[in-house]
């Protein structure tokens, strides 16, 4: 299938899915091209009524040096020069570099701004940028692309284009803006989704092999709390509680852990809404620097000013709340497996079963670990306080935040298989089946990880493959163990 693009009608989350992690390819719709071409003359027209008019890129040169006054002769040179030399100095050192599927992420939201006809660019450009798809894409990496604007990443994702034949204008919609943003909070709202549905499923699983109240998940606090995250949160609960069995429960004080879980999970339920929204806005966005705007009554030839595009303010704040509801959820997990591994078993333990729950799965003492370093990745990324010059003095966090949240769900991953086994070996224990919904699960987690020491395998072995399942799972929306009721999504 191919991804049609006809206005930023079409720069959809759906759509994004598509690209980047299905990996189709983009075609540009007949309305696109002739919207393209339109606003490609409009421009023209404005530009050719005055080249010493200040257009940032155009008639000037470009960041520190946006004072220098480009001649009319030299216009078109200079941009065809501005990408090649961006392309020189935009280098990462280390730390890693973006998966593919982001980069064509990336080139997906670089299209919102052609397909309206704001980038003051012809259409055969768009196409070309299109056709980047089909590879070899380049690398992206991770550190070091703090500045005014992306225009260091955009240098790396541009280095196969055809650019020997740029006219005046088509530099700048090519390597400004805000796309990388917009990309970077697309890739994470799709997983968040998911990452959510595993750890409500999860902690379901906790709930059943604790033997917990259902008291604290029940419908008439939706009303009573009056907040439709938390009641989501508390629906998916008793979603997947559904047909458990009222008996062997404990009737006495259960820890906190278990009574505020519908809270916890109802503020991950609003970071996840949170990531989604910001990356719903800035797919669509037109984020040029300069912008062109069609002609209308009061401006006849249009308009090409400067405008903070650029600068995405959503993004890093939505990735920042995310990481902080992973890295509570996280700690969450710990004080689960604890409960699981102390309290006495609901009901008669099965011979051969093994010890208390949760020291049976071997990997308890990861947790603590797991848990400093997603409150560590949690920590706020805010504007970077260095200043790099007298005008490019404000810089994007959006990549600092990217990865402290990539930290913060790797480790609540990981945490969340260590809960997974610990509440299989609880379960075995105790003689006890989950609620039906549930069922399917406990099987697929106990092929990877058999309670009792089923395996020959360690436990580390055994946790990292449930771990790296969840990961796979929240990038693709399958079932991570092969089976089991993972992969709906939101």
């Amino acid at each position: 299938m191919t991804v049609v693009v006809d206005s930023r009608d079409d720069f959809t989350l759906e759509n994004y899915r598509r690209v980047a992690v299905g990996g189709e390819p983009i075609a540009i719709g007949p309305q696109a091209r002739r919207t393209m071409a339109e606003g490609r003359a409009d421009f023209l027209r404005l530009l050719e009524s005055d080249r010493t008019q200040f257009i940032y890129g155009v008639t000037s040169s470009f960041g520190p040096r946006a004072k220098l006054t480009i001649p009319p002769d030299q216009q078109r040179a200079h941009a065809r020069a501005f990408g090649f030399r961006r392309g020189n100095w935009a280098r990462g050192f280390g730390g890693g570099y973006l998966d593919e599927r982001v980069v064509r992420g990336i080139v997906f939201a670089r299209l919102a701004n052609f397909v309206a006809g704001n980038s003051k660019a012809r259409p055969v450009v768009a196409e070309r940028l299109a056709a980047l798809l089909d590879g070899p894409l380049p690398r992206v990496p991770l550190d070091g692309e703090v500045g005014a604007g992306e225009v260091l990443p955009m240098a790396h994702v541009m280095q196969g284009l055809q650019r020997d034949d740029l006219e005046e204008g088509e530099a700048n919609p090519l390597m400004n803006g805000s796309p990388v943003s917009a990309a970077l909070a697309a890739d994470t709202a799709l997983q968040a989704g998911h990452r959510l549905d595993h750890a409500e499923q999860i902690f379901a699983l906790s709930v059943e092999a604790f033997g917990a109240p259902l008291d604290a998940y029940d419908d008439v606090l939706d009303d009573l709390w009056g907040d439709e995250d938390d009641a989501s949160a508390l629906a998916a609960l008793r979603r997947y509680l559904a047909g458990a069995a009222p008996g062997g429960r404990r009737p006495a004080a259960v820890p906190t852990s278990y009574l505020v879980l519908g809270r916890v999970l109802g503020q991950a339920h609003r970071a996840v809404a949170g990531v989604d929204e910001a990356a719903r806005v800035s797919l669509r966005s037109v984020t040029d620097n300069p912008v062109y705007v069609p002609p209308d009554e009061g401006h006849p030839l249009g308009r090409a000013f400067s405008t903070g595009g650029f600068h995405n303010a959503m993004a890093y704040p939505a990735l920042n709340a995310l990481a902080a509801a992973w890295a509570d959820l996280t700690l969450l997990v710990q004080r689960h497996v604890t409960a699981l591994g102390t309290a006495a078993a609901p009901a008669p333990p099965v011979r051969g079963a093994g010890s208390a729950a949760g020291a049976a799965t071997g990997l308890e003492p990861v947790l603590g670990g797991l848990v400093e370093e997603a409150r560590a990745a949690a920590m706020p990324t805010l504007l970077p306080a260095a200043v790099n010059d007298a005008q490019d003095d404000v810089s994007s966090p959006t990549f600092s935040a990217y990865r402290r949240q990539a930290r913060a769900a790797e480790c609540l991953d990981g945490a969340l298989a260590v809960l997974a086994a610990a509440a299989s070996q609880a379960l075995l224990q105790a003689g006890r089946q989950p609620a039906p919904p549930l069922q399917d699960l406990l099987a697929a987690v106990r092929a990877i990880f058999p309670p009792a020491g089923g395996s020959p395998r360690g436990p580390g072995v055994r946790g990292g493959d449930l771990a790296a399942a969840l990961a796979r799972s929240a990038v693709t929306g399958s079932a991570p163990f092969g089976t089991g009721p993972f992969g709906t999504g939101r």
